[in-house]
């Protein structure tokens, strides 16, 4: 009778410390995310931080594109509008003004004294540069996503997520295969 009531604590001691080892490492993936998200809010921020400079040194030379200079500026706007815990919207208005920034380089691009300019080429350098953060820490927030969610849906750690409120992340990600083409620009 002693060997089933320690073989008994011993079952219940094990569930006990699985139950602890698998709340703990959602958590942690949980934390993961939310991290890697704020990586990318923060390189987001940079370049929306860039854009008003980037502008107004392009207005100087190319006063004539005042659709894609308004495009930008609205683009940013509404990329600003959206909420950081909303992921899929950000993404959406993000990969809009990805777009719209492309134009603007597009339109750069015919203006050779702009292509010249010091100020023009540190700044779209810079632009370069984030471009490259964002996407680097897109994929690491993707990948922490990707961790978090195959922990939520697997089994058993399905369970014991379900019952503690955890749940699936948003990829980062561009839902419309317009946002993934190269900007044209005609005169």
């Amino acid at each position: 009778m002693q060997n089933i009531f320690i073989g008994l604590s011993a079952l219940v001691a094990l569930i006990v410390l699985y139950i602890i080892v698998t709340y703990n490492g959602l958590v942690r993936l949980r934390q993961m995310v939310r991290e890697a998200w704020s990586g990318i809010d923060v390189q987001l921020k940079r370049r929306t931080d860039l854009i008003p400079n980037l502008i107004e040194t392009v207005k100087g030379y190319a006063a004539h594109e005042k659709d894609t200079l308004r495009d930008v500026t609205e683009m940013r706007t509404k990329a600003q509008a959206v909420p950081a815990e909303n992921v899929a919207g950000r993404a959406a208005a993000e990969g809009l003004l990805g777009q719209a920034l492309g134009r603007l380089m597009a339109v750069a691009e015919a203006y050779p004294d702009l292509k010249a300019n010091e100020g023009f080429c540190d700044l779209q350098a810079s632009l370069a540069t984030i471009e490259g953060e964002i996407q680097m820490a897109r994929r690491y927030y993707n990948g922490a996503t990707r961790e978090l969610n195959v922990k939520v849906e697997s089994f058993p750690s399905n369970m014991i997520a379900g019952r503690f409120g955890f749940a699936q992340g948003a990829y980062f990600e561009l839902e419309d295969p317009n946002e993934r083409a190269v900007p044209k620009v005609a005169f």
